[in-house]
């Protein structure tokens, strides 16, 4: 089974079938238009100089700052949009940080919007994110991918032509797909 990590649970809240895809290595376009956005805020908001990002197994961190002796560890984000899957996915961290012995608090940044969101890995935390493993987990263990279900991410998912399309081809009467 693959890896769990914090991307993998963010993509699992938004989208199951993008989260098994990335799972088993059938990854995006990594010149996607949207991807390339998300990038280029982070950098902008957070000047190298201010930044730093730390990786560790499963978890890539936006951001590290400590404020008045106690770490903050903070996710950015392009849009508010998607925030629960933010929070489980920031939780994920949170949780991996205290397996290492740090203690930290987090936060959501949403440098376009102007917008922090508190983060906790508290036991109302702890509930959400362990409910989210176990379903990502289980939808880990499956043979193949969930079908495609059209939701509003799509439109901006680097997975957009994989998933539609066939069923593009066939709406606009061009002959028929795979599914």
């Amino acid at each position: 089974m693959a890896e769990l990590t914090g991307t993998l649970l963010w993509y699992w809240a938004i989208c199951p079938r993008e989260a098994w895809l990335m799972a088993h290595e059938l990854n995006p376009d990594e010149d996607d238009p949207y991807l390339e956005l998300g990038r280029f805020l982070s950098r902008q908001a957070y000047p190298r100089s201010r930044r730093r990002e730390l990786a560790l197994p499963g978890m890539k961190l936006d951001l590290i700052e400590t404020e008045e002796g106690e770490v903050v560890v903070a996710e950015v984000k392009k849009s508010s949009r998607f925030i629960e899957a933010a929070r489980i996915q920031l939780l994920f961290y949170l949780k991996r940080l205290k397996e290492y012995g740090v203690e930290a608090r987090g936060e959501l940044r949403v440098p376009k919007e102007r917008k922090r969101f508190a983060v906790e890995l508290d036991e109302a935390g702890s509930a959400r994110l362990r409910a989210a493993i176990q379903g990502l987990r289980e939808l880990l263990r499956q043979e193949v991918p969930p079908p495609p279900r059209r939701i509003p991410f799509c439109r901006r998912c680097a997975y957009r032509e994989f998933c539609w399309s066939d069923l593009e081809t066939e709406e606009r009467g061009q002959g028929g797909g795979l599914r």
